[in-house]
C-alpha cells in the first residue's frame, strides 16, 4: 500500500508540474490525499495552504501543542527539514474545487457573522490566509465545524488565544453557518 501511495503521490506531482514529492508525503496521502485534497471531509484540505502555517501545525503536533491520534505519532520522528519539505510541497498544490454544496441561507448568516467578528483581519479578504494564519476559503465544512468547536471548548489551543476568544463568542448555529459560508468560497 505504501508503494502505491508513493507512486500515486509521484504521478500527481508530475501531472501538476510540482516540485519533487518529499519522501514523507506518502504517509500524508492516506488522509490528506497525494495532492493535499482529502477524500473524507473530516480531514483538512492542505493543498494551497500557506507553507508557514503547515510547518507550524506539524511542529505543534510534534511538540504537543496540538494533538490528534493520527498526526501526533506520524510527526513524532520527523526532522524540521522534513516538515518544511512537506509544508512547501503541499503549499505548492492547487486547492480543489469544493464538492460541498452550502445552504444559501446558512452561508448568508455565516458571512454576516464573519463580518461581525472581523475574521478577515487575520484571514484576509477572501479568507486566503497569510503566514501562520490558515487559508479557510473552500475548506471542508466538517473540518471547519470541528476546529471551531475545538477552539470553543479549548481542546485546541495552539492559537495564542485568538481563535479561542473568537470561538467562545460563537453559538453552535454560528459555527454551522460559518462552515457553510467558508466551504462555499
Amino acid at each position: 500500500m505504501l508503494a502505491t501511495l508513493m507512486a500515486f503521490a509521484g504521478s500527481a506531482a508530475l501531472a501538476q508540474g510540482a516540485a519533487a514529492v518529499p519522501p514523507k508525503a506518502a504517509a500524508c496521502a492516506a488522509c490528506h490525499g497525494a495532492d493535499g485534497q482529502p477524500i473524507l471531509p473530516v480531514y483538512p484540505i492542505i493543498a494551497g495552504q500557506t507553507s508557514r502555517y503547515l510547518y507550524l501545525q506539524l511542529r505543534d503536533f510534534q511538540e504537543g501543542r496540538r494533538t490528534n491520534e493520527l498526526m501526533t505519532p506520524l510527526v513524532a520522528g520527523m526532522t524540521r527539514d522534513e516538515m518544511r519539505a512537506l509544508a512547501d510541497y503541499f503549499a505548492s498544490q492547487k486547492p480543489p474545487r469544493q464538492r460541498f454544496v452550502p445552504d444559501a441561507e446558512k452561508a448568508k448568516l455565516g458571512k454576516a457573522k464573519s463580518e461581525e467578528t472581523l475574521c478577515t483581519m487575520c484571514h484576509l479578504g477572501g479568507f486566503a490566509g497569510q503566514n501562520e494564519i490558515p487559508r479557510v476559503a473552500g475548506q471542508n465544512h466538517d473540518y471547519v465545524v470541528k476546529q471551531l468547536t475545538d477552539f470553543k471548548s479549548r481542546t485546541r489551543t495552539n492559537d495564542a488565544g485568538t481563535m479561542t476568544s473568537v470561538a467562545n463568542t460563537l453559538s453552535a448555529q454560528d459555527i454551522e453557518n460559518l462552515a457553510h459560508y467558508l466551504a462555499g468560497l
